[in-house]
């Protein structure tokens, strides 16, 4: 997501409490939020709930936007989350059905696209690390997601620049592990 400096700048007066900036700020923002969200998420309609939920996220939270590092980062993270948040959920959802509902209309992706089955193994495997070290899964979302370097990692976690690097290398090793021997 590369964002110009007029969408920084309707970002910084959206967070100073400016509404017409807010809305502004979420019509520019919105492709670029779906075409994030459709990387991350095989479905489009997966893909469009969790734009929806980013959006929300970003109008609800924008006041907590400080302006120390640059809105896209920002942006970045939120969607991410929202995006894996979404996952979880239709993952839960899916885990619910019973055997005499009736199926769900989309087919399991793992078996149509080996992209898609990639991309949903990665979550899994992100979701895994999240819930066991969320230290090492901040890190690596930061810098293999948002793309972030690693003197930025540092600066956005509070940390050394050392730490940013191990954390990273950890969580890099723990979802290799995860993904298991097919993804090496």
């Amino acid at each position: 997501m590369a964002l110009d400096e007029l969408t920084e700048e309707l970002a910084r007066s959206a967070a100073a409490g400016d509404h017409r900036a807010l809305g502004e700020l979420l019509a520019r923002i919105e492709p670029d939020v779906m075409r994030h969200c459709s990387r991350i998420l095989p479905y489009h309609q997966d893909a469009e709930e969790a734009s929806q939920d980013t959006l929300l996220a970003v109008a609800r939270n924008i006041g907590r936007f400080e302006g120390r590092a640059r809105f896209s980062t920002w942006l970045h993270i939120v969607t991410a989350n929202c995006a894996r948040t979404t996952y979880r959920s239709l993952k839960r959802r899916a885990a619910e059905q019973t055997s005499d509902e009736l199926p769900t209309q989309k087919p399991d992706a793992r078996r149509v696209s080996v992209i898609a089955g990639s991309r949903l193994d990665l979550l899994d495997a992100m979701e895994a690390l999240e819930a066991d070290k969320p230290d090492l899964a901040q890190a690596l979302v930061l810098r293999d997601i948002v793309q972030l370097d690693y003197n930025e990692v540092a600066e956005q976690l509070g940390i050394p620049l050392g730490t940013a690097k191990s954390r990273i290398h950890q969580a890099r090793k723990y979802v290799q592990a995860a993904l298991g021997e097919d993804y090496r």
